[in-house]
């Protein structure tokens, strides 16, 4: 499931495959926005404030990384493709945001 969403994004501009934790995941300009852990789960960087509303909402789980949750990522189930693509674009257009061109 995230071959096809790196094919969706890969031609992009800033767009490049890097490594978090082991696992290859999406980065803009250097900076991942979105990887698959060992576990198949997708670990996407959001504002902390959307993360919170993904978890209350019940479409995430906090990203917990050495027993303490990581603030601004959360996790999504492999079974929830349709949200995964949603919260994948929400994530590359937050960390295009903040992340300094050139």
């Amino acid at each position: 499931m995230f071959d096809r969403i790196v094919d969706e994004y890969r031609d992009r501009p800033g767009i490049s495959l890097g490594r978090m934790f082991a696992s290859e995941g999406l980065s803009v300009r250097g900076k991942v926005f979105a990887f698959v852990g060992f576990t198949g789960k997708l670990f996407a960087k959001l504002p902390e404030q959307r993360v919170g509303e993904l978890i209350e909402a019940g479409d995430a789980d906090p990203a917990i990384m050495r027993d303490k949750p990581m603030r601004e990522w959360v996790t999504l189930a492999p079974a929830r493709p349709d949200t995964w693509d949603r919260v994948v674009a929400e994530a590359y257009a937050f960390v295009d945001s903040i992340t300094p061109a050139g």
